[in-house]
């Protein structure tokens, strides 16, 4: 009866697994698919196109102005990529390795912060970069995505640099290495799956992101992809509905490829940083 039991437990099990998975790459597949369709139209008769297509991939470069919309989205994102992980690594090494006043503050300052979704404070910073003249400006992204990622990763990055033995930072101290020389090349090495998660996180965060691009941007020059595909199929009376299909696929792609390729250091980042602190 045990093994039965132990048997059917098993089988549910794999069939909820297998449920799950088709609801979660469904939606997915069927973009991908739309975006082969000829028309207009996301809805047909069949799943599968009946006959595959490439015109709405060549019409996206041809009637609209993605590429200039990637490359502004590409610039924001790698640029609040750099400028995020390197105040995130200062920062959490300064909490983990340090005791200074306002410390145990911080933290519960950092904690607080983080349960409140960000959105709640976009009226404010809206008002703040309109005071300093640089609405419709990627620099503004820049700057809200790079100092927002240290409220978002602190604590993950903080108990990563936990897990390294302060007794390799007092062997090379007594070899006569200076602070700086430590940090540099000693924690930033070992770190390496840690920013490498952060800086994944950063990238994914400010390359899709929708809600504050939409906010802050107002000409067509300036937008970033959610921005302009969103635009494109929100005006009155468009039916470009597979063309933003096709763009909503290459769109995925680079962050993909990049998930793909640094996989391994994302979970070992992961799983590090959350085991002590």
């Amino acid at each position: 009866m045990r093994t039965r039991s132990g048997h059917a437990k098993l089988v549910l099990t794999y069939a909820i697994l297998c449920l799950l998975t088709f609801a979660s790459l469904y939606p997915a597949l069927w973009i991908v698919l739309s975006s082969f369709k000829a028309g207009n139209s996301l809805y047909s008769d069949t799943f599968i196109p009946r006959e595959a297509t490439l015109v709405h991939y060549e019409d996206l470069f041809e009637r609209t102005m993605y590429l200039r919309w990637f490359l502004n989205t590409f610039k924001v994102a790698a640029c609040s990529t750099v400028i995020g992980t390197f105040l995130l690594l200062i920062a959490s090494y300064a909490i983990s390795r340090f005791r200074f006043a306002g410390r145990k503050t911080t933290l519960k300052a950092f904690l607080v912060l983080q349960m409140f979704p960000g959105f709640m404070a976009m009226i404010a910073i809206f008002v703040m970069l309109n005071a300093i003249g640089l609405l419709n400006s990627h620099l503004a992204l820049i700057l809200v995505y790079s100092s927002g990622s240290v409220i978002a990763n602190v604590f993950v990055a903080k108990g990563f640099f936990d897990t390294i033995p302060r007794s390799l930072e007092d062997a090379a101290r007594i070899d006569g290495a200076s602070h700086m020389k430590v940090f540099l090349a000693l924690i930033v090495p070992l770190s390496k799956p840690m920013l490498t998660y952060a800086s994944l996180m950063i990238f994914n965060g400010a390359f899709v992101d929708f809600i504050f691009a939409d906010l802050i941007l107002r000409t067509e020059e300036q937008r970033t992809l959610a921005v302009g595909l969103y635009r494109m199929v929100s005006q009155r009376n468009s039916t470009e509905f597979t063309l933003f299909a096709a763009g909503a696929v290459l769109v995925a792609v680079p962050v993909t490829l990049l998930f793909l390729f640094l996989q391994r250091y994302l979970v070992e980042g992961l799983t590090a940083g959350a085991t002590k602190g």
